[in-house]
Parts: structure tokens; C-alpha cells; sequence
């Protein structure tokens, strides 16, 4: 167990070191400080650390065992930066997902899409993964859905390097949601 739990460690700090990268280079740098610092919790780390793979979300692994995750109940309830979070089951539309968060979502795919996939992964996965893995697309504001496509069309086409940039992030977010 204890293999697990440094395993774990060491993979969701990489995964918030990736994190906290991006979101350097797409000018929000403190929401990369703060990234998934609940996944450190007890309620989270946990059940993660239990389910632990190495290769995938250990909250996919409790989901399939168990029905739910009691980690990931825990986490959408305190991280803007997942749709989960915005999505009320009685109202008629999600709301457009503020600037920051919405960067920050971005930088999350891609920092969970390189640590997961390792040498496997290219510009392309992130992409990828939003049209043939993704399950929750139905749940976004058409509005953020959109600047969360074009983004990851971009990065699969130009590269993380040219369009991973604030300036870019913020006239793109600008022109499809406000």
C-alpha cells in the first residue's frame, strides 16, 4: 500500500507541475499554484491511492467497482475549473464558465493527457480525447464548449507553444464567450 500512496503522490504532483506550466504560459499562473490542491484531502487522496493505476484516473477505477467515487464527489464540489462544478441539474443552461477557470480547465486536459499517455501523447490527443472519450460535452454552456473545441482544433493543428498564450487564450475566449 505504501508503493500506492508515493505513487499516487508523485503522480498528481506532476500532473499539477504540468498544470501550474501551462498556466504560466496562458497568463494565470495562480490557478496553476492552487490546481487540485483538494486531491491532497483526505476524502480524496484516499480513495485515489486505494484505486491507484498509474496509467488512468484512479476515480474511473472506484466508479467501475464500486458505482461512484466518493474522491470525485469530493473534488468537483471544490474545483471551478470542472464543468461538474458549474452544472445545476434544475436549470435550463449552464453558465458560460469564467475566463480563468475555463483557461484553467484547458491546461488540466492537457497536463492530465500528457501525464497519463507519457511519451504517447502529441498535440493531437488532447483533441482526440475531447471527441471520442469525452462524455460530459453535453453538460457545457455551447458558448465554453465552443472556445474548449477551437482551442484543442488549435493546439492539434499549431502546437501547446503558439497557443497556449494569454493574449491568444483571451481573444479567443472574448470571441466565443462574451
Amino acid at each position: 500500500m505504501f508503493k500506492k500512496v508515493w505513487k499516487h503522490f508523485k503522480l498528481i504532483t506532476k500532473h499539477r507541475w504540468y498544470v501550474f506550466k501551462l498556466s504560466i504560459k496562458a497568463g494565470i499562473p495562480f490557478r496553476g499554484f492552487v490546481h487540485d490542491l483538494s486531491k491532497y484531502s483526505p476524502g480524496e487522496f484516499i480513495e485515489s491511492c486505494k484505486y491507484y493505476q498509474g496509467n488512468r484516473s484512479p476515480i474511473t477505477v472506484a466508479r467501475k467497482e464500486k458505482g461512484y467515487s466518493a474522491a470525485w464527489l469530493h473534488h468537483k464540489g471544490r474545483n471551478k475549473h470542472h464543468i461538474e462544478y458549474w452544472y445545476d441539474w434544475n436549470a435550463k443552461e449552464t453558465p458560460v464558465i469564467p475566463y480563468k477557470y475555463a483557461v484553467e480547465m484547458l491546461c488540466d486536459h492537457i497536463a492530465a493527457g500528457i501525464v497519463y499517455k507519457g511519451k504517447e501523447w502529441n498535440k493531437e490527443y488532447p483533441l482526440k480525447y475531447w471527441n471520442e472519450i469525452e462524455t460530459v460535452r453535453s453538460l457545457y454552456n455551447p458558448k465554453t464548449e465552443k472556445f474548449i473545441t477551437v482551442i484543442k482544433e488549435e493546439i492539434a493543428k499549431n502546437g501547446i507553444e503558439k497557443i497556449m498564450n494569454k493574449k491568444h487564450l483571451k481573444e479567443q475566449y472574448e470571441k466565443y464567450c462574451e
